[in-house]
């Protein structure tokens, strides 16, 4: 049942979080950013242990899920299917969890530790080439997509099967019973908000950095932040006109969009590009990953402090960055995955987009580094710009960058429009069908706040403050494991599954496919 005084309490104090933290961001937005920054780097220092134990421990959950019986439940009811098709699932998950980071970071990542920034090796040495794609496979791989779907299989368990409302905060019912309805669900379902309008605040905010960089090196737009406040308005509009259509509609099909786009940038890039290289690099690589897997993942650096600034500004970093977007992601992935296994769905999502992903940065990366190798020096543009500056290396190179920024312009909608979903169906208590009015005021709310912290400089303290609310956070998630798997346990008692066959053959009678 609803429970409208909650809804309005969350709904209230959210705004009341947003309009201190803009207000500090706009009025000192230096000292802002430079306290929230003292306390981000207290917190990788003195916690960074906790997050590379909870991540991997969250996909260790996750494979432990997909062997045990507990898969076999379906997220609904017995007899419920799929609404959307496995091509349109995957594109809107990997729209809203990933898109428009894969095109920001997928030349600039792999070039930043090759260059700049190497894990152990000397800059621009051979060693250092291997590690900078290994580690990013790291970053993008397995265990950003195990936070994703974790909290995604959590909300769409307890929603489409205990029907329960879609907030994280009833997930807690099993070990809080009815205290999980008091200020607890008030506090987690606030900063599932919060950190929903922070992530999307700041993406609205470097996305448009990007489509304006894009835009300057191919057209020649002055690289501004009144442009890039006229490209936040444009979307916008666009994004708040998708969202009143409605998410079987404008998110699905900007979806399929975004997958038509990048799949085509994708095999030009394969194409136009060292081709034969990018496969060697996307296999080499591959196989470091493996091979260092477990030393990737639990790597903290106690016996060499030295390597402990780098781990704290990108490893931990995607962490806490993963696991304070996990509350949006995780609400719309669960929202589109009714009536799938849970077999099925942890084995997708964690599988499919850490494939692409990989081919991605293969692709891209080998083609940014490929340029730096050949003496082209690329490190002194910003991020949003090294993808155009590699482009302008190849064949087709302005083809490619249209392609790219109009790529980034979906994704930038497409996450947009996502996030004002979410955010309206949080603010009335988990209804799966928000009201038109809350998803315009969220949208608007949320450019709004977009715009006056880019001008203001603010944006980096703001996403400072998303990467400080992954701390608390992560104590939600670490409670959430529980509760879930004891809920999991209590049915799957219920239900009698077990992995100890219903059937044998008999001794002279072996089951055969072919008799």
């Amino acid at each position: 049942m609803s429970n409208p005084k909650k809804s309005t309490k969350v709904y209230f104090i959210s705004i009341a979080v947003m309009l201190i933290l803009v207000g500090l961001g706009l009025i000192i937005p230096k000292h802002f950013q430079r306290l929230s920054g003292t306390f981000r780097q207290a917190i990788s220092s003195d916690f960074g242990w906790l997050y590379l134990l909870l991540v991997t421990g969250l996909l260790a959950y996750c494979l432990f899920l997909i062997a045990s019986p507990i898969g076999q439940i379906r997220l609904g009811p017995p007899d419920s299917e799929p609404e959307h098709s496995t091509t349109s699932w995957i594109a809107m998950m990997f729209s809203a969890g990933m898109g428009i980071g894969l095109v920001f970071y997928g030349a600039a990542e792999p070039l930043s530790h090759f260059t700049k920034s190497t894990p152990n090796a000397p800059v621009m040495s051979t060693e250092a080439l291997a590690e900078s794609f290994r580690y990013t496979f790291f970053h993008w791989g397995f265990h950003a997509w195990a936070v994703y779907a974790f909290v995604a299989l959590t909300l769409a368990y307890f929603g489409f099967r205990k029907n329960e409302k879609y907030l994280l905060s009833v997930s807690f019912k099993p070990i809080l019973g009815k205290y999980a309805n008091g200020y607890i669900a008030t506090i987690v379902d606030t900063i599932t908000i919060i950190a929903t309008v922070i992530g999307v605040a700041t993406t609205l905010g470097f996305g448009a950095a990007q489509i304006n960089g894009g835009l300057s090196q191919v057209f020649g737009v002055p690289n501004n932040s009144t442009v890039q406040v006229i490209i936040i308005v444009i979307t916008t509009a666009l994004f708040i006109a998708s969202a009143l259509s409605g998410l079987g509609k404008g998110v699905k099909i900007l979806s399929n969009l975004n997958l038509i786009l990048a799949v085509t940038l994708l095999i030009l890039a394969i194409f136009l590009g060292p081709t034969i290289k990018i496969f060697d690099t996307l296999t080499d690589s591959l196989g470091l990953y493996f091979q260092n897997f477990f030393r990737m993942s639990f790597r903290a650096a106690a016996f060499d402090v030295s390597k402990r600034d780098w781990i704290n500004n990108w490893t931990i970093f995607y962490w806490a960055w993963w696991i304070s977007w996990s509350p949006f992601v995780g609400v719309f992935i669960a929202r589109i995955s009714r009536g799938r296994t849970i077999r099925e769905f942890l084995s997708i999502v964690l599988l499919v987009p850490t494939v692409l992903s990989f081919l991605w940065f293969s692709t891209f990366g080998t083609l940014s580094t490929n340029v730096q190798s050949k003496g082209i020096d690329l490190t002194g543009f910003a991020t949003e710009e090294v993808l155009f500056k590699t482009f302008e290396n190849y064949p087709m190179g302005a083809l490619l960058s249209i392609i790219a920024i109009f790529l980034v312009f979906s994704f930038f909608i497409t996450s947009a429009d996502s996030a004002t979903y979410v955010l309206a169906m949080l603010s009335e208590d988990g209804s799966l069908v928000p009201s038109n009015r809350k998803k315009v005021i969220w949208g608007l709310s949320v450019a709004g706040i977009a715009i006056t912290l880019l001008l203001s400089g603010g944006l980096t303290a703001l996403q400072n403050v998303l990467i400080i609310a992954a701390l608390p956070f992560s104590l939600v998630l670490i409670l959430i494991t529980v509760s879930l798997l004891k809920e999991l346990y209590h049915e799957k008692d219920k239900m009698g599954l077990s992995i100890t066959p219903d059937r044998y053959p008999k001794a002279d009678k072996p089951f055969k496919s072919y008799e």
